[in-house]
């Protein structure tokens, strides 16, 4: 870890940061595991008429689409 290599008072507060995001990172995927949950509940309780309610709550929930990504450098052209 960081303060094991620096030895310093600072970086001990960042190992510190750093394990508590990872838990909070670790709770929200929980808590979305416990909505989607919920939502499929929820979606056997009521007819079909939610269909599209529902479907425009688990199209919120679900992560971004990840951006296209160029390549860092020189390309030669083709």
């Amino acid at each position: 870890m960081l303060s094991s290599v620096l030895k310093s008072k600072q970086a001990v507060r960042v190992n510190v940061e750093i394990m508590r995001a990872f838990v909070r990172l670790r709770d929200l995927v929980g808590h979305n595991r416990e909505m989607t949950r919920r939502l499929n509940d929820l979606e056997s309780k009521y007819d079909r008429q939610f269909k599209v309610v529902f479907d425009a709550i688990r199209e919120l929930m679900a992560p971004p689409a990840p951006a296209s990504k160029r390549r860092i450098g020189f390309v030669q052209g083709d």
